[in-house]
């Protein structure tokens, strides 16, 4: 049976969402792609209420067996990161509430699944994307297209226990959430 996976590149400004159905081990299919706005003169509870509104229907309507989403390490944009992770957050919340497992990916996965190099441009991830999902046209905006491109990541990859390398963006992450637990000790 064909699942539908759910990629989402988080942001409060613009959040990207790509949905496509997976129906054998590399075989995807578009189903559709977008994005979700909020403007950064609004409230910042009033933007994460829109996006959080608008992805809660998404999923009424999507139905995903999965989402997965991309989980962002900065150490330059610390504002981007926190606006980043709280709308992620509200992701997984409506995510578990429905039962749907959810996966994040670093940029370094996603651009090495789609197109075989974890130091890939934005340009080689949207134009592989439209070649995958055989598009007639690239799919824009940017998140929009790396929704897809997350969303193809987690149909070939599957849940991130069964991921066999890690790369340098996780040995970070992976250091860091490490780091974080033993100062809270």
């Amino acid at each position: 049976m064909p699942d539908i996976v759910l990629g989402i590149d988080p942001g409060l400004t613009r959040c990207g969402y790509g949905v496509i159905v997976k129906s054998s081990s590399r075989q995807v299919a578009f189903q559709r792609v977008g994005v979700f706005e909020s403007s950064s003169k609004d409230e910042l509870s009033l933007r994460i209420e829109k996006i959080g509104t608008a992805i809660s229907k998404l999923l009424a309507e999507v139905k995903p067996d999965s989402v997965a989403i991309e989980r962002v390490f900065s150490q330059q944009n610390l504002h981007s990161v926190m606006s980043v992770a709280q709308i992620s957050g509200v992701i997984v919340y409506l995510c578990k509430k429905k039962g749907i497992p959810v996966t994040f990916y670093t940029p370094t996965e996603v651009k090495a699944a789609v197109t075989g190099s974890g130091r890939a441009s934005k340009d080689q991830v949207t134009t592989m994307v439209t070649k995958i999902l055989h598009l007639k046209e690239i799919p824009k905006p940017a998140d929009a297209a790396d929704a897809l491109a997350i969303a193809i990541t987690a149909a070939w990859r599957g849940s991130g226990s069964q991921q066999v390398t890690e790369t340098a963006s996780q040995r970070k992450w992976r250091d860091a959430e490490a780091a974080s637990k033993q100062k809270q000790r």
